[in-house]
């Protein structure tokens, strides 16, 4: 129970999701604020969506 903190917790097989929402919300924030404009949260949008999709390949293959 002491280790299960460095090990993620309940989170721990989560943490890409984590980074795909926090990213997406993330520049979803700062076009409502004007940090940035429609191009550059469509940017972040779609980086995020790449890591999401590169979490959810299929790595069975791998090595052969």
């Amino acid at each position: 129970m002491k280790y299960d903190l460095i090990r993620g917790g309940m989170l721990a097989d989560k943490k890409t999701y984590i980074m795909f929402g926090v990213g997406t919300l993330s520049a979803i924030a700062s076009y409502l604020v004007g940090d940035s404009d429609i191009f550059l949260m469509f940017q972040a949008i779609f980086t995020s969506i790449g890591i999401y999709l590169i979490h959810n390949t299929d790595n069975t293959n791998k090595g052969k």
